[in-house]
């Protein structure tokens, strides 16, 4: 399985041709000319790359929200902006802060370095009864040998319960993981989410055996 990239670059000349070598070194790439959206595409990628000085949504709180979405994502800031201070509030959140001009293989020494380091290069697999997932959820096969595909959020809260295996979760430590804000009491988000996620991976989603409900507490995934 190829490693997928999230590159958010709005300058177009740089992002094509950062885009073309990272793709010819057997990278897939999804790249965008902004922060809109980024979390839903980072479901999936093993690392995310982001510019500073992007329309709309700056880098920094780009890059904070990925991390609050997808703890484990290695993030890469790549940008113009070399001051140490704007080194220092990407370096609170990122793994890793390179500025440009940068060469090529530079950047693809780094890339390689912060995915050794979190495990995105050796394709982990685990058995959850009829299902094999592997690298956290990011590839998933059923029963039959069928390829699941989650949505962005289908994919969070999948692999949120995932790294806590074994442990039952509130319906607020969930939705606070993967929405980033307060839950309220009463909110059925999460409950909706929960069934629709259901629907793809259990063999009989009245009987789920994957994502197991503990009444009036939470849910969790026995390992």
């Amino acid at each position: 399985m190829s490693v997928t990239l999230l590159y958010v670059e709005d300058d177009r000349e740089i992002g094509s041709a950062v885009s073309a070598d990272l793709r010819e070194r057997e990278y897939a790439v999804r790249w965008l000319e902004s922060g809109e959206g980024a979390v839903e595409a980072a479901a999936g990628c093993q690392l995310a790359i982001l510019d500073v000085m992007l329309p709309g949504l700056d880098g920094f709180t780009v890059g904070q929200r990925l991390k609050r979405a997808f703890p484990e994502l290695p993030v890469l800031m790549l940008t113009a902006r070399a001051s140490i201070d704007d080194k220092l509030q990407g370096l609170d959140f990122a793994d890793d802060y390179v500025t440009k001009p940068f060469h090529p293989d530079e950047l693809a020494a780094r890339i390689e370095v912060l995915l050794r380091r979190s495990g995105a290069s050796a394709a982990a697999q685990l058995q959850l009864k009829h299902l094999l997932v592997s690298d956290g959820g990011q590839q998933i096969t059923g029963a039959g040998g069928r390829e699941i595909v989650l949505t962005g959020k289908q994919f969070q809260i999948f692999s949120y319960l995932l790294r806590h295996l074994g442990q039952i979760l509130t319906k607020e430590q969930i939705y606070e993981a993967v929405w980033g804000e307060p839950y309220l009491e009463g909110d059925k988000t999460l409950m909706v989410h929960i069934r629709y996620l259901r629907e793809k991976l259990e063999l009989d989603p009245a009987a789920p055996e994957i994502i197991e409900t503990v009444r009036g507490i939470g849910y969790r995934v026995r390992a």
